[in-house]
C-alpha cells in the first residue's frame, strides 16, 4: 500500500479532482484502519519521535498508564511530560536517552488509586537503515501475576496435605501426653521438696512451650485438612458487626480506632458462619499486629451485583514488595511470635466459599486486604410460547 502512495504521489500533477479525491479518501480509510487496529489491540503501545515526542499513543496505553495525553499536541511533548508516574518517567529517561532494547522490564505504578504490576518493552524504531524514534509496549500483568500466585498456594496446599494429617497426630499425641506429665511431676515434686519460685518459672515456661507447639500442631491441621462446611444463607454485615463488638476492648487498648462502612443494601450469602468469621477475626488480628502504635481499622462492604466486596484496610507498616506475593504461603511469617498460618488459613476459607482475597500494601501505607464472595444468582424462567393461542403458557 506505501508503494502504491509513493506512485500516486509522483503522477499527482496528472491526476483531475475526483482523482485526488479517491486517493485522499484512500488514505484516510488506510490511516483509519491502522488506528482501529491500534485501538484493538489488548496491549498499550507508545511511539516516540528522534526527540522522544509523542507520536501515537492507543487506547490501551490511556487505560493502564497514568498520563495527561492530547492528540491535539501530538509531536510536542516529550514523553516524560505527559507521564504522571515518577517511577516510569525516570526509567523512560534512562531507557530513551541511552537508545537501549529493552525486553519485559516490570514496574510497580498506582493509576487512580489503585496498584498495577507493568511489563515494559522498549526498542528502536528504524526507518531505512535509521533510527527514527522507539516503539514502546505496556501490558498489565497485575491479574497475571495474581494467578500465578494463587496457583501457587494452591500446589503448597495440596503438596503438604499428602504429608500432614499422619505427622500432625503423631506429634499431637504425644504432645498432650507430655502436658499432663509434667502437671503431675510439678505436683509431685510439690509434695516431696516443697515448690519455689524457681521450679514454678521452670514448669511454667515448659507448659508455655507445649501450648505453642500444640497451637502450631491444630493451626497446621486446620490449614491443611478438608474442610466440611455448613452454609447456610446469612447476614456478612451481621457477622462482621458481632465480631468487632467481640474485639472491641481488645482494639480499644492498642489504641486502634475501628471505623465501619458497611453497606445496607447487602443481600444475604450463602456462608458457613464459624470459619468466615474466623477468617475475619484472623485479618483483624493482622491488622492490629500491624500496628503496634495504634491507629486506624476501616472495614467496608459494598454489593457489586454479582459479588460481596469486604474491605479489611489499616494504616500499620505495611507489607514490602517481596513479601507481598508470599503472604497466604504457609509458614511465612515476618512476625517473630506467629506460626505463618494465619493468612494461610484466611485464603483457604475464602476459596472454600468460592471468593477470592487479594492485598495491596507498601511499606509505611499500610494494608488493604480486599475479600470477593459470589453472590447466589436466581435462574430467570422464561415464559414459554404457545404457537396454537398466540399467547403464553
Amino acid at each position: 500500500m506505501i508503494d502504491f502512495f509513493r506512485r500516486a504521489i509522483k503522477k499527482l500533477d496528472k491526476l483531475d479532482v475526483a482523482e485526488h479525491r479517491e486517493l485522499l479518501l484512500s488514505a484516510i480509510r488506510q490511516i483509519s484502519l491502522l488506528e482501529t487496529v491500534s485501538d484493538s489491540i489488548d496491549v498499550g503501545i507508545l511511539v516516540t519521535d528522534e526527540d522522544n515526542n509523542l507520536v501515537l499513543v492507543n487506547k490501551c496505553a490511556q487505560r493502564i498508564l497514568p498520563i495527561n495525553y492530547n492528540e491535539g499536541t501530538t509531536g510536542n511533548v516529550q514523553i516524560w511530560s505527559a507521564i504522571l508516574d515518577e517511577s516510569l518517567v525516570e526509567f523512560f529517561k534512562e531507557i530513551l536517552f541511552s537508545r537501549d532494547r529493552i525486553i519485559d522490564r516490570e514496574i510497580d505504578i498506582v493509576n487512580k488509586g489503585r496498584s498495577k504490576l507493568l511489563s515494559v518493552d522498549v526498542m528502536p524504531l528504524v526507518q531505512d537503515r535509521r533510527i527514527i524514534g522507539s516503539l514502546i509496549y505496556i501490558e498489565d500483568i497485575t491479574e497475571k501475576r495474581r494467578e500465578e500466585s494463587r496457583l501457587r498456594r494452591a500446589e503448597n496446599l495440596a503438596s503438604l496435605t499428602t504429608l500432614a494429617a499422619g505427622v500432625a497426630h503423631e506429634i499431637k499425641n504425644p504432645l498432650g501426653s507430655i502436658s499432663i506429665h509434667l502437671q503431675l511431676l510439678q505436683k509431685e515434686i510439690a509434695k516431696t521438696i516443697g515448690s519455689n519460685e524457681k521450679t514454678n518459672k521452670y514448669f511454667s515456661v515448659l507448659k508455655e512451650e507445649v501450648d505453642r507447639l500444640n497451637r502450631i500442631v491444630v493451626d497446621f491441621l486446620f490449614a491443611v485438612r478438608p474442610m466440611n462446611l455448613e452454609l447456610r444463607k446469612g447476614d456478612i454485615n451481621k457477622l462482621i458487626l458481632e465480631l468487632i463488638e467481640f474485639v472491641r476492648m481488645e482494639l480499644e487498648q492498642s489504641k486502634i480506632h475501628c471505623m465501619l462502612e458497611l453497606d445496607e443494601n447487602l443481600p444475604n450469602i450463602l456462608m458457613d458462619e464459624r470459619y468466615l468469621k474466623q477468617a475475619i477475626l484472623n485479618l483483624v488480628t493482622n491488622a492490629k499486629t500491624a500496628m503496634p502504635q495504634g491507629g486506624i481499622l476501616t472495614i467496608s462492604t459494598n454489593f457489586t451485583g454479582d459479588e460481596i466486596r469486604i474491605s479489611i484496610c489499616d494504616t500499620g507498616i505495611g507489607i514490602s514488595k517481596e513479601n507481598l506475593a508470599k503472604i497466604f504461603e504457609p509458614y511465612f511469617t515476618t512476625n517473630d511470635t506467629g506460626t505463618g498460618l494465619g493468612l494461610t488459613q484466611v485464603y483457604k476459607i475464602i476459596r472454600e466459599h468460592q471468593g477470592e482475597i487479594n492485598v495491596d500494601s507498601a511499606p509505611d501505607t499500610g494494608a488493604d486486604f480486599r475479600i470477593t464472595l459470589p453472590v447466589p444468582q436466581h435462574g430467570v424462567r422464561l415464559v414459554g410460547y404457545n404457537e396454537a393461542g398466540g399467547g403464553s403458557a
